[in-house]
């Protein structure tokens, strides 16, 4: 057995099936690798806990997101290899306390998914300690702002990467603010995505939060907005032009105004909640759509940070095309070929065209570019060989 890897993530505490999959793909990849690894969650930093459907965070009660987890876990072969502390009443689930103590003092490296646990290093003392910025762009930025609990969170670790590939690179003007990031992208098992045939009069789909409002950031005395609900309207005609289906799994109708204005285009919207609070109904959604079309937040558009979305990955790993809104992640991905990079209108009716054109072609090409890109062995060995 290789290195010991405990990953810390969120997923007790936001029980949906983007989360799921995302924690499975780093624990799944870190097993490919052989490492002996484990999933930690906790909820002493944050203790709010999200239930599908309620009509408030609370952090009280953490049954459904144990239920959700349990099940998920032992389903995908990790069904002793997690645990949930609840901080708050010093209860562990999954894994007993003794075993999680046990794990955690034996870790050679603790990977921290987002920063969403503060794993004490008293409890790691052989660990060598990874930060994976998950939300690339808005975390540097506020560091640049001089956000003090943020940075001292951050400069708790040993290792930083990022999933913005272009952070300090030439023509990316995020700034480092003073972390030697390195690049990483989302690892995606792409067996757990086997394509499926052609589904007749399919849709393209994609899967969000449609607004993101109060997480403005300011970099050389411009604004830059968390937010993908302006790019929409950038695209509105695309239904019309391109006389092809679209689906948008987002919470649109809570505007709704913008609900009006995306139907009347002729675009379809669903609520995300039945689509999303299962992982198997949530990637199922994927697997039977024709294939993707989303767009970016602002401040990864404008600064070009390279990021690239997780569910993304998960669709051109089940053999489905993929055409997103530009954020200079076509400096370091393939494109034109399965996937697609889009600044406007005009772009994506082109790409769409490409794809309508030569659809088997396109399919193939994503599945592949995912199994050469996103596969675990490859993405994940840079982590792996900072254990010390």
């Amino acid at each position: 057995m290789g290195a010991r890897v405990v990953v810390a993530g969120y997923l007790v505490r936001y029980p949906l099936g983007g989360y799921a999959w995302q924690a499975l793909h780093f624990l799944a990849g870190f097993r490919a690798l052989d490492c002996d690894v484990f999933f930690y969650e906790d909820s002493a930093y944050y203790a709010y806990a999200y239930v599908p459907g309620a009509p408030a965070m609370q952090a009280d009660d953490y049954s459904y997101g144990v239920g959700h987890a349990r099940a998920f876990f032992a389903a995908h072969g990790f069904a002793d290899a997690w645990t949930f502390w609840d901080a708050g009443a010093d209860r562990h689930f999954g894994a007993a306390a003794e075993r999680t103590r046990a794990t955690l003092h034996d870790a050679d490296l603790v990977v921290n998914l987002g920063g969403v646990n503060r794993v004490a290093r008293a409890r790691c003392p052989r660990a060598v300690f990874v930060y994976v910025d998950l939300d690339p762009a808005y975390t540097q930025l506020r560091l640049h702002e001089r956000d003090l609990l943020l940075r001292t969170m951050v400069e708790a670790h040993d290792v930083h990467f990022t999933l913005g590939e272009n952070i300090g690179a030439a023509g990316c003007r995020i700034p480092a603010a003073g972390i030697a990031w390195r690049p990483i992208r989302q690892p995606v098992v792409a067996d757990l995505w086997t394509p499926l045939a052609d589904v007749e009069g399919a849709a393209y789909t994609t899967i969000g939060k449609w607004d993101s409002a109060g997480r403005d950031l300011t970099l050389g005395g411009e604004v830059f907005t968390w937010r993908k609900r302006t790019e929409w309207f950038r695209f509105l005609d695309l239904p019309r032009r391109t006389g092809a289906r679209f689906r948008v799994a987002a919470d649109v109708a809570s505007t709704p105004d913008d609900l009006r204005r995306l139907q009347d285009a002729g675009w379809e919207v669903v609520d995300p909640l039945p689509v999303s609070r299962d992982p198997d109904t949530y990637r199922e959604f994927i697997r039977r759509s024709r294939g993707e079309f989303t767009v970016a937040k602002d401040v990864n558009i404008r600064l070009a940070s390279g990021w690239f979305s997780d569910r993304s990955a998960c669709y051109l790993a089940a053999g489905r095309p993929v055409v997103n809104q530009d954020t200079g992640f076509d400096r370091v991905l393939p494109t034109g070929a399965g996937l697609f990079s889009v600044r406007d209108l005009e772009d994506a009716v082109a790409a769409v065209a490409a794809i309508e054109t030569g659809y088997a072609r396109h399919a193939q090409a994503a599945r592949a570019l995912a199994c050469a890109q996103f596969d675990p062995a490859h993405v994940l060995a840079p982590v792996v060989a900072e254990a010390r």
